[in-house]
């Protein structure tokens, strides 16, 4: 029963498909394993036995009856606190929000339920999602699986502990900046941010509602399109013949190559030959008019993620932990005109992105410039903390800004991804290449 640990989530469905595994039998070793763990306590917020083991047991009848959901029927899965999970407290990683127990899930853990996947709890988080680094002292932050020294990446720093340390099949986060994608490559795992709008947010504690998406961290590319599906309860990619011969890629030269360090650097070079070798083009790509995007983030973001959180904050402003408090009063120093220009100005920069890569099947960058950042440091060197937080999530907010889909591969190298952003609701598309290329990289 131990492989089970490691198995993809898709192979995990196809063996309960073969009766070769027992939906319950396979949730109670989840379980296990998670009692068990010396970083239980910083990976799950709240683990919910109870309603895994029932789920489990209904997805046992309906494999025993030949009517499975879909793959993933009876596959153990875990979710980011802050989506609303009836019954169980959702509190965002905030002390701001404890107690807060809602009375009906989420949209996507309704549809993920209905397509009989199994809920082990809910995982730790960035305070109110606002930091890629998946520092919490309020909550706590789980331990990179590389570096147990280092932080693992966030704001969704749970649901990609929980995957990369064999206590869930996978795991679902929330990116409105880069945070499933990073915690996705600092763990050697694939994630995916889905474009704006395409995942209804119902149900889902909100940071910046322009740009908060919904996605998978997941064992491989397979499961993160099975995950997808799943999430919608929609039509899962079609990922079979996935070439990258004919392949036509953009290395983006604007911006993300800035003060990327040694070892992201070179397992982004190692990783852009691997795919020229299985038969892509890369051809580098500058666009202006990213560098113009990547000014626009105070008003846009900070700005409506104080104006949201505002009256929450401010009631009681010592429950937070002071870096993060400082980033969300950052943007009150934004008026309404200022954030009406940068839209207007955020409008130009995308239509300038979507000419410049119209001739390609994805736009290429390292995930992340930087490898994780050590712990202790981020505690007690303000600068470091905030230099690392920018460079953390620099290269994955591009995607969001411009309104893209995204997504990051391991590329064999601990802790460095690499990053496809593919046109806005194309993830289908994306998801093709994404297989290809993870073939070429592993």
């Amino acid at each position: 029963m131990q492989n089970w640990l490691t198995m993809t989530a898709s192979d995990l469905g196809r063996g309960i498909g073969t009766g070769e595994i027992d939906p319950v039998e396979l949730t109670q070793c989840y379980l296990d394993a998670i009692a068990s763990h010396p970083h239980r306590d910083r990976i799950y917020a709240r683990v919910t036995a109870d309603r895994a083991l029932a789920e489990a047991g209904a997805a046992r009848d309906r494999a025993q009856v030949g009517r499975r959901l879909s793959l993933l029927d009876g596959v153990p899965i875990s979710w980011k606190d802050l989506f609303d999970t009836a019954g169980t407290a959702t509190e965002a990683g905030s002390a701001l929000l404890a107690g807060r127990v809602p009375d009906r899930d989420a949209w996507v853990l309704r549809n993920a339920t209905a397509r009989g996947a199994v809920c082990l709890g809910k995982t730790h988080m960035s305070e109110l999602a606002f930091s890629g680094l998946g520092l919490n002292p309020i909550t706590d932050t789980p331990p990179c699986v590389n570096d147990e020294s280092a932080v693992p990446g966030g704001s969704s720093s749970g649901a990609g502990a929980s995957v990369a340390w064999d206590l869930a099949a996978g795991g679902i986060g929330s990116d409105t900046g880069g945070s499933v994608r990073i915690p996705a490559a600092w763990n050697d795992l694939v994630g995916l941010k889905t474009t704006s709008g395409r995942l209804s947010l119902e149900g889902v504690v909100p940071l910046c509602l322009k740009f908060d998406t919904i996605g998978p961290l997941t064992r491989s590319v397979e499961d993160a399109a099975q995950m997808l599906a799943m999430l919608e309860n929609g039509k899962v990619a079609d990922l079979k013949g996935a070439s990258l011969k004919g392949r036509r890629f953009a290395a983006l030269q604007t911006v993300v190559l800035e003060d990327v360090r040694d070892g992201p650097g070179a397992a982004y070079e190692s990783a852009l030959k691997r795919l020229s070798d299985a038969g892509a083009e890369i051809v580098p790509l500058h666009v202006p008019e990213v560098s113009d995007a990547m000014t626009l983030t105070g008003p846009l973001y900070t700005a409506e993620a104080y104006g949201l959180w505002r009256d929450v904050i401010e009631a009681n402003p010592d429950a937070m932990y002071a870096e993060i408090l400082e980033r969300f009063r950052s943007g009150a120093g934004y008026s309404g005109p200022d954030y009406v220009a940068a839209w207007a100005k955020l409008e130009g920069c995308r239509a300038a992105w979507d000419a410049a890569a119209a001739g390609f099947d994805a736009v290429l960058a390292p995930t992340s410039p930087i490898l994780p950042p050590n712990l202790d440091r981020l505690m007690t060197d303000h600068d470091y903390y905030v230099t690392e937080n920018l460079l953390a999530l620099r290269n994955t907010r591009i995607g969001n800004l411009l309104g893209l889909s995204a997504l990051t591969l391991p590329t064999g190298t601990p802790s460095c991804g690499l990053m496809m952003m593919g046109a806005p609701d194309c993830e289908e598309a994306l998801l093709r290449m994404g297989a290809a290329a993870e073939m070429a990289l592993t």
